[in-house]
């Protein structure tokens, strides 16, 4: 994989957010020239900042992706060669509070990058990426398929579920008779790390008390989600992208990048992991929910299993130990740049 990012010129929009910054610094490792398009960060603290990942960059931008004038003249300007298209509004709890903002962010930035791809003169490889929640939940245990129904009763979810159709409205309009094209969308599970300050998260809230010296809330305690370190997700578009310039069958797809059905742990089994790091903390259960939350959440990854050749490094112990090691470094004062770069290094040790 390292030979093929070498000295590609790749775009991630989204940026300065969790993902986008992991994501930018993985890539510049790999020897990529990163260029990065999103807003500034939304919490005073934030990995993109205390991670140093501005001085990677090739160019570093700042503005709002529904400028459609704006997104197309500074695409043309990078020229790149592959995007990753991750800016969005990403929090279920804040598309309750501003759904109109939600909407038009998700939904309207990404078709802004399709009309752009589709008039683009290069060769391009495009990963959108979407959430495990675009599905209609129906809280099955089986783990989601890639050809499931897709829906969401927030509008975030909503909204994910109406790019995923966007996406493919555009592959088959346009892109699959465009050889210069090669596009899928990724869709990740709940992804924790270091430099996640998101609210309403669980280790985010975990974090903000513990810094206060406040009992952690959480909701849901037996609710299950697909956890795995922000690595694991990244490292499935990585891979998705290498492959989709050669291989067809890949071209127009959609894959889901997550545990196995077996690795699920609820909210509750998360904390008491966490604790062991941060023993002085205490948490209680509380009943306020403003806003809908399903119980149960599983990706079915066999499609990039097959596919891709992809599966998760890391096991639980490995996910709590990477991301409470970046928190005690953060709260040591130490570099967080040379130890979130120290830890991609360790995980592409990590043997499947």
């Amino acid at each position: 994989m390292k030979n093929f990012y070498k000295n590609k010129k790749v775009l991630v929009t989204g940026h300065t957010g969790f993902k986008g910054s992991w994501l930018s610094l993985y890539l510049n490792l790999l020897g990529s020239k990163v260029y990065g398009i999103s807003l500034k960060p939304k919490y005073k603290n934030n990995n993109f900042e205390l991670s140093k990942v501005k001085k990677i960059l090739k160019k570093n931008y700042i503005f709002d992706l529904r400028d459609k004038k704006k997104f197309e003249t500074t695409f043309n300007e990078i020229e790149p060669d592959i995007i990753f298209h991750l800016a969005a509004q990403p929090l279920v709890g804040d598309s309750y509070k501003n759904p109109y903002l939600t909407w038009t962010s998700n939904l309207l930035s990404t078709l802004h990058l399709c009309e752009i791809i589709k008039v683009y003169k290069k060769k391009i490889i495009c990963v959108v990426i979407t959430s495990d929640k675009c599905y209609e939940n129906l809280e099955l245990t089986r783990g989601y398929k890639e050809e499931d129904r897709l829906g969401g009763k927030d509008p975030y979810s909503a909204s994910k579920g109406s790019v995923e159709l966007l996406c493919k409205s555009y592959y088959h309009s346009f892109f699959q008779y465009n050889s210069n094209i090669k596009f899928a969308t990724a869709r990740a599970g709940n992804v924790i790390g270091g430099g996640d300050w998101s609210k309403d998260r669980l280790i985010p809230d975990v974090i903000n008390s513990i810094q206060k010296n406040k009992i952690v809330e959480i909701r849901n305690p037996k609710s299950t989600r697909p956890w795995q370190h922000v690595l694991e997700p990244l490292n499935g578009y990585l891979c998705l992208a290498s492959k989709l310039k050669k291989n067809k069958r890949l071209n127009g797809e959609s894959f889901n990048f997550g545990p196995g059905n077996s690795k699920n742990y609820n909210v509750e089994s998360i904390i008491k992991f966490f604790k062991k790091f941060f023993p002085n903390f205490n948490y209680k259960v509380v009943n306020e929910n403003n806003f809908h939350e399903s119980n149960l959440l599983k990706l079915n990854c066999e499609k990039s299993k097959k596919l891709l050749n992809w599966k998760q490094k890391m096991n639980i112990s490995d996910t709590i130990d990477f991301t409470a090691g970046w928190y005690k470094n953060y709260f040591d004062k130490k570099d967080n740049f040379e130890f979130t770069i120290n830890q991609i290094k360790k995980y592409l040790r990590i043997k499947k």
